[in-house]
């Protein structure tokens, strides 16, 4: 959430930066409101002082023994015109939070600006495997080993939903269990297993919510959401707390399947895996001082782009334009590793800084040392990374033209030492 001085004071640069998002709203309506709230902070601040004049009048005038109706019904007046005011102060309040809420984030200066045609390929690490065959796609690859059965999870469930099966499922487990113990055990993070169903705060906090509840399952008896990923479950770990600076910078690996009902997505990359409504994903979430929180984020990307390493996954690191952005996000990296099947580039994790914006929704801040201050952490989070797609993009790159696919040695472990995947007997 934007701080609403902020944009009182700076109008011109937030309409600036929400025109460079491809947003149109008019500032007007708020600053309106802000200026309602101030005149009436004001006015309710006058009748307070009236209230403790009142008040000590009451309690002269009744220590001189001399009647005290008059007086009483005077700070009665008072203090419903009191009342009146803060019900009115709260109301406008109301308004002004919800105006709030629909603001995306002020991108930094260092995003490029534009819409998805601007994004810039920042680097690139391997080389798009050259097939001397016609590359087979995920979805032959799952069919003729066996990994995936969507028509039973079609039956079960319905379309855009996975079902892992036999060698399919021990993958899946595997490739979890591998990037948590890096991200553990080499990049220093403490591993949570959060709860799948959060409450609307903490889908407030984080972002989704009020903006993207269409996208969102909820179960409406109780007012609880699915999870779209679990760094909003693991953000809200802290909030509403004041931390202390020797505990930042803060560092969570958690592993969650992730629910989204993709509102709108249909007939963009919906073909087997690229667009599914539940999948697996391992979600890096950093909470930090302000002035670390950009060299933060080019650690927790090098931490996404290890796992894409180990795998021997030829991705490219792209950062987002203006236009690209996601909502709360200040800047965003996506890793998009290579397909051969699909011919594409896919997005396996998207690693972002959201700077003061989700900690200032959720109260999540922290005392300087040096001066005692209390000011708002920066919260980062990542994909360390995401399954459908990396599952996809692992089981192209490495397939052969018999239809086998060899296992990265990295994974073997996980595997009890299995070197290929071959097509059942």
């Amino acid at each position: 959430m934007l701080e609403l001085k902020f944009i009182r004071e700076h109008r011109e640069v937030v309409e600036q930066a929400l025109n460079a998002r491809g947003v149109r709203l008019d500032l007007g309506p708020l600053l309106a409101l802000d200026v309602q709230r101030r005149a009436t902070l004001t006015e309710l601040e006058t009748l307070r002082a009236q209230k403790r004049k009142a008040s000590d009048v009451v309690a002269q005038t009744k220590a001189k023994g001399q009647p005290i109706e008059a007086q009483i019904a005077a700070l009665k007046t008072v203090s419903q015109r009191e009342t009146g005011i803060e019900q009115q102060l709260a109301g406008i309040e109301a308004q002004i939070k919800s105006h709030l809420l629909l603001l995306p984030n002020i991108p930094h200066p260092s995003v490029p600006v534009g819409g998805a045609g601007a994004n810039q390929v920042v680097r690139a690490w391997g080389t798009p495997r050259a097939c001397p065959f016609t590359p087979k796609t995920h979805l032959e690859l799952i069919a003729s080993l066996g990994l995936v059965d969507l028509p039973r999870a079609a039956k079960i469930t319905g379309s855009h939903w996975l079902l892992f099966t036999g060698l399919g499922a021990r993958l899946e487990r595997a490739l979890i269990a591998f990037m948590l113990d890096i991200h553990t055990t080499e990049h220093g993070y403490r591993e949570i297993s959060p709860p799948y169903l959060v409450n609307r705060a903490s889908m407030v906090s984080t972002g989704q919510l009020p903006k993207f509840e269409e996208d969102m399952y909820r179960l409406k008896d109780d007012d609880l959401f699915l999870i779209p990923t679990a760094e909003v479950p693991v953000t809200n770990l802290h909030a509403g707390e004041v931390l202390d600076e020797t505990q930042l910078p803060i560092r969570y690996a958690a592993y969650s399947a992730c629910f989204r009902r993709e509102a709108g997505a249909y007939g963009k990359d919906t073909k087997g895996m690229t667009r599914v409504h539940q999948f697996d994903k391992v979600e890096l979430v950093r909470m930090v001082a302000p002035e670390h929180s950009y060299d933060e984020l080019e650690t927790l990307v090098a931490h996404a782009e290890i796992i894409l390493q180990r795998l021997e996954l030829p991705y490219r690191v792209v950062a987002l334009s203006t236009g690209d952005l996601g909502f709360a996000a200040a800047k965003c990296y996506d890793l998009e590793a290579w397909t051969p099947g699909l011919q594409t580039w896919l997005e396996v994790s998207s690693c972002s800084n959201f700077e003061a914006f989700q900690a200032r929704r959720a109260n999540l801040r922290y005392r300087v040392a040096a001066t005692k201050a209390v000011d708002y952490v920066h919260t980062l989070n990542g994909s360390g990374v995401a399954l459908a797609r990396t599952f996809i993009a692992l089981l192209e790159h490495h397939q052969h033209a018999d239809g086998s696919v060899t296992v990265p040695a990295a994974l073997r472990p996980y595997l009890d030492g299995l070197e290929r995947l071959t097509p059942p007997r």
